[in-house]
């Protein structure tokens, strides 16, 4: 009788956990948009192989904003690509330290960029490393003898050139409509000034407690006036396009893949994009770092974590969204991943041949001639990429002045703690 109860109740449980399992439902919130359709892919796999789950993707274009929305209105994400400083400080992500299968197989200096300065826990884990730079061509340089810039002034020779002998090619390509992609000129050359001058741990910490005194990001002749001024004067002479505040990406890939476009900031995941639009690109693919733009510096590079994911401390479904990682973060889905995505892989036991051989020597070449820097994961939640990006719209319509810049550019950010 007893052993007959047990079993009616085992079975009960049984019965009840694959109902509930059936029922499952993880959302997964991304803002990168070069991965959706290959995640998708992998996502049919994962819920195809598992019954009862179904994990769904939620891609959006100003994610680092609408990710805020969903943390006010409890309507959080179980698993997300967003990742930002104050939310970890508000407990809103899930410790995954004690992901030991993870952890394990990831390059140390992965690892370390994925803990947090505060706590020395790990919120989220990345996929790949990603280096951010200029995409230049390589066959247009070679016809007008120029080399990538090691300074702004050289820089600035550079597309000056470019714009008097080859009048129809802009010199260099700004897809402005995209906020996050002007967030990231912000990122990469006034942020990778302070990164620079100040030590990368330093710069941290002068971010995560607002050190004003060494940031001095309003100052009319500081780092982010200087970039403002220097954005602005290139307008002003047409070395960037006219459409500037109008270009997507699409339309960036599309000029530079036909040769109607000789330069343009970006990290590695555009690299698929490119030669997805045009092979031929392969051979013609060059990659250089942003040139030094104030006194005493050197010219900076992207090398940082990429695809990074955390889960939500709140989710119901902590223990199927680990499994949807582990399995999303499986060799093969790695190997497929970063070559769809052009990025090398965090992983040590992920082999993928990422980018064309001589592209990728070349990167290895800049990232050996240049400062490294690494993403900004300190700035003020209340004030993300996009909102940067946003700003630098304002200055490209002319609201602003390069000093009014910065110093709007400082009181954003100081109202964003």
């Amino acid at each position: 009788m007893k052993r007959a109860l047990v079993f009616v109740l085992t079975l009960a449980l049984c019965l009840t956990a694959w109902v509930g399992l059936a029922e499952t439902k993880v959302s997964f919130f991304t803002g990168k948009i070069e991965t959706i359709d290959l995640l998708n892919e992998i996502i049919e796999d994962f819920n195809a192989t598992n019954p009862g789950i179904v994990v769904e993707q939620e891609y959006q274009n100003d994610a680092s904003s609408i990710i805020k929305v969903k943390f006010a209105s409890g309507e959080v994400p179980d698993v997300m690509t967003t990742y930002e400083q104050e939310f970890v400080d508000q407990g809103k992500y899930l410790d995954l330290s004690g992901m030991k299968e993870w952890w394990d197989r990831l390059i140390p200096s992965m690892w370390e960029n994925c803990t947090d300065l505060k706590t020395g826990m790990q919120y989220r884990v990345c996929t790949n490393m990603t280096m951010a730079g200029f995409f230049y061509n390589k066959e247009i340089f070679a016809e007008l003898g120029l080399t990538p810039a090691v300074t702004w002034e050289e820089f600035v020779v550079n597309l000056s050139t470019i714009k008097e002998k080859k009048p129809d090619v802009t010199p260099w390509f700004i897809f402005g409509k995209e906020a996050w992609h002007l967030g990231h000129l912000i990122e990469f050359i006034p942020h990778g000034y302070l990164k620079q001058t100040l030590g990368a741990l330093e710069c941290k910490k002068a971010m995560l407690v607002n050190d004003s005194a060494k940031l001095n990001l309003g100052a009319a002749d500081g780092c982010m006036a200087v970039f403002a001024q220097n954005l602005l004067d290139l307008q002003a002479k047409g070395l960037i396009n006219e459409d500037v505040l109008t270009a997507t990406s699409d339309n960036c890939v599309q000029a530079f893949v036909t040769g109607k476009a000789a330069m343009f900031s970006n990290g590695m995941w555009a690299l698929s994009g490119i030669l997805e639009a045009n092979p031929d690109m392969a051979d013609k693919l060059g990659f250089a770092p942003y040139p030094a733009y104030m006194p005493g510096t050197k010219p900076v590079v992207l090398s940082a974590e990429d695809s990074g994911y955390a889960i939500s401390a709140t989710s119901k479904n902590i223990n199927v969204a680990k499994a949807f990682l582990s399995y999303l973060f499986s060799a093969e889905n790695q190997k497929k991943y970063s070559e769809a995505l052009g990025s090398p892989s965090a992983f040590t036991d992920v082999n993928a041949a990422w980018a064309p051989e001589a592209f990728a020597e070349e990167v290895k070449a800049t990232l050996g001639n240049a400062v490294n820097i690494g993403f900004t994961n300190e700035k003020p939640a209340g004030f993300s990429g996009d909102d940067a990006g946003r700003m630098v719209q304002d200055l490209l319509a002319g609201t602003y002045n390069a000093a009014g810049f910065a110093q709007a550019y400082e009181r954003a950010w100081n109202e964003g703690f």
